[in-house]
């Protein structure tokens, strides 16, 4: 029968006669094996009327969206049915029937998708490897892509060699194939190939995968992850390493063979964070399979675990660090030989980490540092891919503002000369690393800034020491310090100003203060003028109070260069005073300090000589109080209370009244302190010039004299009496007891009065020597050496000698040691040695 066309078909749908009294049967259309088929099967689409309709003479046609379908090679049209043979993916479609009888109108049926795929791929996956050894048990598995996987499919497993079935080594269960107990006979390609009952058509086959049958067991070998030691607190991992690696699980076993440990899934076993008790020997071996196939032991390895070391930090130049410093961060590992180790530095706050990201060496440093770098800094090495343990913190504080120092002055800024004094210069909030320089003001050219003069530079820690064990004359001044350090050089502010105020004699300047007293009060004038007693000229009345300054510069002053009136003081005239040559020398510096007070304490402005006599007085801005009582203390102690009277008299001064003293009045109240300093008694140098003069004047008649009572002396030892009085004098030699014996010195145009005596006084070697060694002369080393003290004085000397006697005696005149020398038992004049000037 042909097939009608698609718009015939419709037309008679169209022109359906409605006026049926019975509702007409329903066709449906029925697919066999499936509406989803792969290629090459055959379909068969049946077109069937409700049973009681069946029966009658029904003629059929076959559609799809595309066209009518009809007989040809590749379908097939018999009645009711429509049979495609060997579907291709072009079938893939939607299909319908109409049956009609006796020109009644067409029965439609209800459209199918028929769909046509390719044919599956099937697939072998091998438990538990490819490669497996004699005696392991290994399944095959055939699987379909599993959206087909749901499909009923019987399987078939094929060998190089024959198809696979049933036997007492090979079990066939659906999709898989076991082989127990595997030999190397098994060794061979293996594939599979899938069918749905039913259908004629198989799935495609699989690919042949190659089983390999090894017929030793295999040993697998264990390595660490860290060559040599392992530092304590680090991570170790071991491997157990075999060539065969799938489906294998892992056992360890440490110190001996039956302490099992099982990492099924990796062959690694991690040891996190070693501890020393983790050290010991280590195995492994593999097992898989149901029946747990094991290969055999490693070679055991020795983990040893060592104390990791921890790293010390130090820090150059301090901790303490001012902005624009350079410092230096340095990590130290201590009692190890290893030299191969990198660093690593962490810093607290994460917003500081890009200072030491390229910090990764031993030292870490940091140029121009800011405040914003103050912080805790850490480190830590690694060698070997192990970390040390982590350094202590180190905190760096970093500071805005220049480094202020502070010089000092022990013990005390007024000294007189050969004192000792220490200038102290002191970096506040540091320690280290420090190198100091003293520098001397030379002049004042604006405000706050000094010429300086460098005088010394030491280096220390934070404090730097800068001593002169005996001053002079010339060390007076004003005294600044600063401190340096780092690469590059990183100053400090320049200290605060400290004077050293150095007293001495100076016979040919003095400095003439009116009133001669070291207080004043306010509104007081005060005269200051150096004297010249050669005639020299170029003397200046110099000043320092809040500045270096000429005195007589002051508005409220008056005089030349050499001379200064200041006719109303205030308390900012408080300083020190002193003369200064046109070369810098500088002479007789004294203290002027200023006071509003109604009690000052008159107190000398220059030092006292020791064995001088000091008075002190309280002075009184208004008229005297009635009550005269005053109280004297010396560093804070009392030393004379008076009940009557404003004065304190110390007759005779020694060193130990060296002091700051004050006095209290009770209604009146309490004076400033002032210094007092005692110099020590000695000869000046234009005494000594003047005694070597006379010396040198009178040398041959000093020779002459000393024979002359060397024959009298020999004459008076030729009697008893002599003999006896010889020995005495030995005696009162050797224990330094010379008698003195005055004998006057005719000279031409010299007065009764102003005759001049010798006081010759025997010393013995010893005696003079110890003199020899205070004063630092070479002494001679013959042993029978006498001297001669021949001292010159006036009558008038002789007088208060003599008057003096009952009590103190005071000494002076001009004292000459001549050597005399023995020959024969007589003492004879060897020369002149020393001339001493009191």
């Amino acid at each position: 029968m042909e097939l009608i066309s698609l718009p015939l078909v419709l037309l008679l749908i169209s022109n359906i006669h409605s006026g049926q009294p019975e509702a007409l049967p329903r066709a449906t259309v029925r697919v066999t094996p499936d509406r989803s088929v792969f290629t090459g099967e055959t379909v068969t689409l049946k077109c069937e009327i409700e049973n009681q309709y069946r029966s009658l003479n029904w003629t059929y046609l076959w559609y799809n969206r595309r066209t009518s379908v009809f007989n040809s090679e590749h379908y097939t049209v018999n009645r009711d049915s429509l049979t495609i043979n060997g579907v291709t993916e072009s079938d893939q479609d939607e299909y319908w029937c109409s049956a009609e009888r006796n020109g009644q109108p067409p029965l439609l049926s209800s459209s199918v998708n028929l769909s046509v795929r390719a044919l599956p791929r099937a697939t072998v996956r091998v438990t538990p490897d490819r490669s497996v050894f004699t005696g392991e048990t290994v399944t095959l598995k055939c699987e379909i892509e599993n959206k087909y996987r749901s499909l009923n499919w019987t399987y078939l497993w094929i060998s190089r060699r024959t198809s696979v079935l049933n036997s007492g080594r090979y079990t066939i269960n659906r999709d898989s194939l076991t082989i127990k107990g595997v030999t190397e006979s098994d060794q061979d390609e293996y594939w599979c190939i899938g069918e749905i009952h039913g259908r004629p058509n198989a799935s495609l086959s699989s690919s042949a995968i190659n089983l390999t049958v090894k017929g030793s067991k295999p040993k697998p070998k264990l390595r660490s992850g860290i060559e040599g030691s392992v530092l304590t607190g680090n991570t170790v991992t071991l491997k157990c390493h075999i060539d065969q690696s799938t489906g294998w699980k892992f056992y360890w076993y440490k110190y001996t063979k039956n302490t099992e440990k099982t990492t099924p899934k990796t062959n690694s076993y991690t040891i996190n964070s070693v501890k020393v008790s983790d050290g010991a020997q280590y195995w492994c071996r593999a097992g898989r399979g149901k029946t747990d196939y094991y290969t055999d032991y490693s070679d055991g390895l020795w983990i040893n675990v060592t104390e990791s070391p921890k790293p010390v930090v130090s820090v150059d130049p301090d901790k303490q660090l001012f902005r624009g410093e350079t410092v230096t961060l340095r990590c130290d590992i201590q009692d190890t030989g290893d030299t191969e180790w990198t660093y690593s530095w962490t810093v607290k706050k994460t917003n500081n980490r890009n200072i030491i990201t390229q910090c990764n060496k031993q030292e870490c440093k940091i140029n121009n540092i800011q405040y914003y770098h103050s912080d805790k800094y850490t480190c830590r090495g690694k060698i070997r891919k192990q970390n040390t343990k982590m350094s202590d913190a180190v905190t760096l504080t970093v500071s805005s503002d220049k480094r202020p120092t502070v010089l000092s002055v022990s013990p005390q800024q007024w000294l007189t000369e050969g004192d000792s004094v220490t200038l102290m210069c002191e970096v506040i909030n540091s320690s280290t690393g420090w190198t100091f320089n003293w520098f001397t003001v030379q002049s004042l050219y604006s405000v706050n800034k000094y010429d300086y003069e460098l005088v010394s530079n030491s280096s220390g820690g934070s404090k730097g020491i800068y001593t002169v064990s005996s001053v002079t004359v010339k060390h007076t001044g004003v005294y600044m310090c600063r401190a340096e350090r780092g690469d590059p050089v990183y100053h400090t502010e320049y200290s605060n100003t400290q004077t050293l105020w150095i007293t001495g004699v100076s016979p040919s300047v003095s400095l003439i203060i009116r009133p001669n007293r070291s207080q004043h009060f306010s509104s007081e004038s005060l005269s200051l003028s150096c004297e010249d007693h050669s005639n020299s000229t170029g003397w200046t009345v110099r000043r320092y109070t809040d500045k270096l300054k000429n005195c007589s510069s002051d508005w409220r002053s008056t005089g030349t260069t050499s001379t200064c009136t200041i006719s109303s003081l205030y308390t900012s005239d408080t300083g020190v005073y002193w003369c200064q040559s046109e070369s810098g020398e500088k002479l007789h510096p004294v203290n002027i300090s200023v006071h509003n007070l109604d009690v000052i304490l008159d107190s000398p402005v220059n030092p006292v000589t020791e064995g001088d006599s000091l008075i002190l007085r309280c002075l009184y801005r208004d008229k005297k109080p009635s009550n005269l009582r005053a109280e004297f203390d010396k560093d804070g102690s009392v030393v004379q209370n008076q009940t009557t009277g404003d004065m304190m008299i110390i007759p005779t001064v020694s060193k130990s009244h060296e002091g700051f003293y004050y006095c209290k009045h009770p209604e009146r109240g309490e004076s400033p302190k002032s210094w007092i300093s005692v110099r020590v008694a000695g000869s000046s140098s234009l005494g000594l010039i003047v005694g070597l003069c006379l010396g040198l004047s009178f040398m041959f008649l000093i020779f002459f004299l000393v024979l002359l009572w060397c024959y009298k002396n020999k004459k008076r030892s030729q009697s008893p009496s002599a003999v006896s009085q010889q020995k005495n004098i030995s005696q009162t030699s050797d224990q330094k007891q010379a008698e003195d014996v005055y004998n006057p010195l005719p000279t031409d145009n010299v007065s009764e009065s102003d005759h001049i005596y010798l006081n010759i006084k025997l010393k013995s070697k010893k005696e003079m020597k110890k003199k020899m060694e205070d004063k630092k002369d070479n002494v001679s080393e013959a042993a029978d050496d006498i001297y001669a003290n021949i001292e010159m004085k006036s009558k008038k000397e002789m007088k208060i000698k003599k008057k003096d006697k009952k009590g103190n005696t005071r000494e002076g005149g001009k004292n000459v040691y001549s050597k005399l020398k023995k020959e024969g038992g007589q003492v004879v004049a060897f020369g002149s040695v020393d001339v001493e000037y009191y």
